[in-house]
């Protein structure tokens, strides 16, 4: 199926049966965040009033009809999405504008921006892409709207310079960014207060004096202002730390705290399954930003949640009972879905997800979502396939648990929570992941035909079509996405497996390309990119020869002698393995030597000494044992590829800094004649 493109200011209409839609906004610069918004706008082009606004401050339209949903990692970059309820957007609403906008910095400065909309599986029904943003600062990439009767999508490309607020303010919002800002970085105004917030606000909405310490009124109150209506803020709320609870008085260290969550007496199957659902539903419900990153990936709204288990439903003439139901409500709207757990090496099963569908449409819920191990080899992508006829009015969705436990460590190591027992019952929960027992892997089996592929490849057999190599080829996709997660949990960046683009949309074309090379020189590669590292991490799997190999590319200074420029790098590996192989590329085509570390740093001229030209680039390269295990122990072939992918980085690619030249020198300053004096006089 070709993928509707669409130019600036060209329309075209969407599917009659399709009820909701998702609109996707992407950008490559994933360390930039573009915030999402959406407009509902009347028949006039202006909002009906300022609950018509949608973004991060006020993520729902007071019909439910429109969700922001929130801003995730892709391999191209980053993206955030919008929900719309097609069939909920009231009738006086005619448009609803799709826009984007930057805290900082102009649209100008990235690369490529796309538009996307896509339907409850994430088929794509529409896309814009430009590149011609300059200096705005907030930029409306597309709308959707009705017309006569039908829904239509049109690409738009159009900015502001003046920001979130100026976008808002010209489409009728009323903007409260101008009141000063209390003692939690709110602003205060005299307008009435709801849901409890800060005593210092609350003394100073009635007039009381803010200096005192003890709060106590001011002889001479103030004069009141005018009580006027609150519009909406667009000021960001300070992500706050907390500090973990911390048990000190175990005697020795192999005592071991109390589990939350205990992993005592777990079997396996139903009953893993079971104590997974169980765990991480409660946990939902107490740690709200917790569920409220999780529900975000499932398409739900921001709000109150609640979880049920084992709910039983009636379907023709026997009973579906999926692990869990999950409520959100906000406002008047309750968006409800039906979850799927599988733990272990359990499979999700095309039959019962269909099962699910259909309860769910007869229910007119939202949402069937499944849980397991299987990490699809790009955001969007299902591990199942089912009959597309059941998607037209209910999403499906898929999680893994390894992404469940990265925004569970997202949380905790990188701001979120506010509240101590939040954050240890938070981290309990990930300890009960981490525990073998509860079969929530994030990622250690490549699958039933591991050992067939690697003893085709060993032996010269495998070729590129081979059905159970095109199987290992997508495991292995999903083992560099898995990388890509744990380091960005770790690291509290955005690690971005690199993909071309045509094979993000194309599994089958991905899939045959990474089989093609496996049968060739029996290897697997992954492009791995990290924020403000010197170059990309390349991590290579050699099956024939049963080595990892790790490598990262660098420029070298352009001043200075190749010793200096080698002297630069090597006082920067100070800590680095010696069996690091350290390649020097000169200016002169073919010049190129590489020796191992430990021998450079003892004689630096083994790579310079005789060279013509200067030294460009450095490439840095280590090897390591690569296990063959299918799954299991640390002599597996997953566990392999993780620890040399982490002992890389740690050792070799952390410490790395591009280089920065010097600052421009002034020239020594002339010295004054001493019969004059600074100010042009004459001396005295």
């Amino acid at each position: 199926m070709t993928l509707p493109t669409l130019s600036k200011g060209q329309n075209i209409p969407l599917p009659n049966d399709i009820v909701r839609v998702d609109i996707v906004l992407g950008w490559t610069e994933s360390e930039i965040e573009i915030d999402a918004s959406a407009l509902l706008l009347r028949a006039d082009g202006k909002v009906g009033s300022d609950g018509d606004f949608v973004f991060y401050n006020q993520p729902e339209s007071p019909d439910g009809s429109v969700r922001f949903l929130g801003a995730s990692a892709t391999e191209e970059g980053a993206q955030a999405r919008i929900a719309i309820e097609l069939a909920v957007v009231p009738e006086n609403v005619h448009t609803v504008a799709l826009a984007g906008s930057l805290g900082t910095g102009t649209f100008g400065e990235l690369g490529k921006l796309t538009f996307r909309v896509v339907d409850g599986a994430g088929q794509s029904l529409a896309e814009y892409v430009t590149a011609d943003a300059a200096t705005e600062s907030a930029f409306v990439f597309g709308e959707v709207y009705r017309r006569g009767g039908d829904w239509k999508v049109r690409a738009v490309g159009q900015g502001w310079d003046t920001g979130l607020a100026g976008l808002a303010t010209d489409f009728g919002v009323d903007i409260d960014d101008d009141t000063a800002p209390g003692p939690t970085g709110e602003p205060v105004d005299a307008t009435p207060i709801n849901n409890a917030e800060p005593l210092r606000a609350i003394v100073g909405a009635v007039g009381a004096d803010l200096s005192g310490p003890d709060l106590e009124p001011s002889a001479e109150p103030p004069a009141k202002e005018p009580v006027r209506s609150r519009g909406v803020r667009t000021a960001k709320r300070t992500v706050k730390r907390v500090k973990p609870i911390e048990f000190t008085l175990a005697e020795v260290d192999t005592w071991q705290p109390a589990r939350l969550f205990s992993v005592f007496g777990v079997g396996a199957g139903e009953e893993q399954e079971k104590r997974a659902t169980s765990a991480l539903i409660a946990t939902m419900q107490v740690v709200r930003p917790f569920a409220r990153a999780l529900c975000a990936r499932m398409g739900a709204p921001a709000g109150a949640f609640e979880g049920y288990v084992e709910v039983q439903y009636e379907r023709n003439d026997s009973k579906v009972i999926p692990d869990a139901v999950l409520k959100v409500v906000r406002g008047s709207r309750v968006w409800t879905g039906l979850l799927e757990v599988k733990t272990g090496s359990g499979k999700l099963r095309r039959d019962q997800l269909e099962s699910y569908l259909d309860v769910a449409r007869r229910k007119k819920y939202d949402a069937v979502i499944s849980l397991s191990n299987d990490i699809p080899a790009s955001p969007g992508e299902l591990p199942i396939e089912v009959d597309r006829r059941k998607l037209a009015k209910v999403a499906l969705r898929h999680l893994s648990w390894a992404e469940v436990a990265h925004e569970a460590r997202m949380l905790l190591a990188h701001g979120g929570l506010d509240n101590d027992l939040h954050a240890w019952i938070l981290g309990e929960f990930l300890r009960y992941l981490d525990h073998p027992r509860s079969g929530a892997a994030e990622f250690v089996d490549m699958g039933r035909h591991w050992v067939a592929v690697r003893d085709s490849v060993t032996a010269g057999t495998l070729r590129g079509g081979d059905p159970k190599g095109l199987a290992i080829a997508d495991t292995w996709v999903s083992l560099s996405r898995h990388l890509a997660l744990r380091l960005t949990a770790e690291l509290g960046v955005t690690v971005k497996h690199i993909l071309p683009r045509r094979h993000l949309s194309d599994p089958a074309a991905r899939n045959a390309a990474v089989a093609d090379r496996l049968a060739d020189d029996g290897t697997f590669e992954a492009v791995l990119r990290i924020p403000d590292t010197v170059g990309d991490l390349v991590v290579v799997a050699d099956v024939r020869t049963h080595k990892v190999r790790c490598r990262t590319t660098l420029d070298a200074p352009d001043e200075g002698t190749s010793g200096r420029r080698l002297s630069w790098l090597l006082r920067q590996l100070a800590e680095a393995p010696g069996d690091v192989q350290v390649e020097a590329v000169f200016s002169e085509p073919g010049n190129e030597v590489c020796e191992h570390l430990g021998k450079v740093r003892v004689e630096p001229r083994i790579l310079t000494g005789g060279r013509a030209g200067a030294i460009v680039s450095f490439s840095l390269e280590q090897t390591f044992r690569m296990g063959n295990r299918r799954c299991g122990t640390a002599a597996s072939f997953v566990s392999s590829v993780t620890s040399a992918t982490d002992a890389f980085y740690g050792s070799v690619v952390q410490p790395l800094r591009e280089w920065v030249p010097a600052a421009p020198r002034q020239p020594d300053p002339v010295p004054l004649p001493e019969d004059v004096s600074l100010d042009g006089e004459p001396g005295r």
